[in-house]
């Protein structure tokens, strides 16, 4: 069983390489991604138009905003082109007997 806070989303086989996947954890919406061997969770929200990330298209370790094009790292959030300038947060995700677990729990150190 994950660590305490984590909570199951979906199993690993519903994830598809390099196609975002929007599902809910504990009500937040996120984006999970699995590109380059691992799987991302970024908050599925623009930060600058308020529009879902897992319509966006993944390029690497990057999701992009369909709207604006605004590109953001999945790895920590920030965004690398304007018109966004404030970062999305990200969570951990574990990956346990073939399942996904996320934890959108809000930290001070995230």
């Amino acid at each position: 069983m994950p660590t305490s806070g984590y909570t199951y989303v979906c199993k690993f086989a519903a994830l598809e390489e390099g196609v975002p996947r929007r599902i809910e954890a504990e009500g937040v919406p996120v984006s999970l991604v699995l590109t380059e061997d691992e799987v991302f969770a970024i908050h599925d929200v623009c930060s600058h138009s308020a529009v879902s990330l897992s319509e966006g298209e993944v390029d690497g370790c990057t999701v992009e905003c369909w709207l604006h094009g605004s590109r953001f790292d999945l790895r920590t959030g920030k965004p690398l082109d304007p018109p966004a300038t404030r970062p999305v947060p990200v969570y951990p995700v574990r990956i346990e007997d073939g399942c996904v677990y996320v934890d959108v729990a809000p930290r001070s150190d995230r």
